[in-house]
């Protein structure tokens, strides 16, 4: 189930704030359905890429990723 988007402006915002805190919302992180084993496996494994790239290499995927945006 997705968490409900909260409103985007500042009134809408604050109703929403004042609902939480009343009780009448509930503001819980819903589960996303990832293994969190996983999840953290994941974010070790792009620093442990991080860490053997070389310097030239990191520069090289930079540049590229670069193109790639500024191609639009």
């Amino acid at each position: 189930m997705p968490k409900p988007k909260r409103p985007a402006d500042v009134i809408g915002n604050a109703v929403h704030v004042m609902r939480v805190l009343t009780g009448e919302a509930d503001d819980t992180q819903a589960d996303d359905g990832k293994n969190p084993a996983a999840k953290a496996l994941g974010a070790k494994g792009g620093a442990a890429r991080a860490a053997n790239m070389t310097p030239e290499r990191r520069a090289e995927i930079a540049r590229k990723a670069a193109a790639k945006r500024w191609a639009k």
